[in-house]
């Protein structure tokens, strides 16, 4: 049987009409909650807990559009960039450097802006909190490094930042000033749980790892409801392998590529139980042998030295 294809030809893949579903869930949970909003606090929080929730989906989404834009035209792509920009809650475009140039092309070096290394203390948690802090001011500033770097030769990049910097604070500047309490709990709660969530989640798909081994580089999920919430998200490994292809064909390509050669301890059923394992019961940081791991964090390298224009060119094209 062919598989379906829908009538307007636009998408690249028809898989991500769930993509565009799970979008659209995020708008609908935020709009309801902001005019009907619960008056029992338990249905409140638990209204926002899963707005929050989707918000992060959609910045799984977002990480897969930048490798592999949904639509053949342009003008959609550039399009859906702004309205994921204002379902995840900061700018699309804001991936190509710190993700695409420096953690993919440096995983865990001295280029990588999201190394695991740079946090080191002795109790494994006090990781979990610190990575993200320790991440972001180095992401925030080589975005506006990249932006001065690569600007004028890429001038349609420029635009489409600014286009999307304009859309999500010009939206919640405006949400703030019709109601501050109900943009909070809408907005923005959901929207920083999002942006901490797709970068927290790179600290345990890559710590401890062999970055150097062909196979032992990254850690997987490979529940398989899990990856059906996360648009594949836990075959991480496939995606470091083959980063531009497409999100239904991780699980297909793990099975062949990685899975008869990586280590079992990089292939784990459940994020949850990992997560328990790893930050509570245990809390001791260990690499994916089981051995103590002290890391230690390599000389910092500025990524954008090795970053070609011809590069950027490929990636914004697509």
């Amino acid at each position: 049987m062919r598989p379906f294809q829908p009538r307007s030809g636009l998408l690249r893949h028809t898989e991500d009409m769930r993509s565009i579903a799970f979008v659209a869930l995020y708008g609908v949970l935020a709009i309801t909650g902001w005019l009907f909003t619960p008056k029992s606090v338990p249905l409140l929080v638990a209204w926002v807990t899963v707005t929050a929730v989707s918000s992060w989906i959609v910045a799984v989404i977002t990480h897969n559009t930048v490798h592999a834009p949904i639509f053949y035209n342009r003008t959609l792509n550039r399009l859906f960039q702004v309205w994921l920009s204002l379902s995840y809650g900061f700018p699309v475009s804001e991936y190509l450097p710190g993700h695409n140039l420096s953690h993919h092309r440096f995983t865990q070096k001295g280029g990588d802006l999201m190394r695991t290394t740079k946090v080191r203390f002795g109790w494994n948690v006090l990781n979990a909190i610190a990575f993200v802090p320790a991440v972001a001011f180095s992401v925030t500033i080589a975005n506006y490094r990249f932006a001065s770097t690569f600007g004028k030769s890429r001038p349609q990049w420029v635009r489409q930042l600014r286009i999307e910097t304009a859309a999500v604070w010009g939206v919640k500047l405006l949400l703030l000033a019709v109601d501050w309490r109900k943009a909070l709990l809408f907005v923005f709660i959901p929207h920083v749980f999002a942006v901490w969530g797709i970068t927290a989640v790179n600290f345990v798909q890559h710590d401890g790892c062999d970055e150097d081994h062909p196979y032992n580089h990254s850690r997987n999920f490979v529940g398989k409801w899990f990856n059906w919430l996360t648009f594949n998200n836990g075959f991480h490994g496939m995606h470091h392998v083959q980063p531009g292809l497409h999100w239904s064909r991780l699980a297909a390509e793990h099975a062949v590529q990685l899975h008869p050669f990586i280590h079992p301890a990089l292939e784990q059923r459940s994020l949850a139980i990992y997560l328990w394992k790893t930050f509570v019961w245990s809390g001791a940081r260990v690499k994916y042998t089981g051995e103590a791991y002290t890391p230690v964090d390599p000389p910092e390298e500025d990524f954008l030295k090795f970053v070609s224009v011809p590069e950027t060119n490929a990636m914004l094209e697509a």
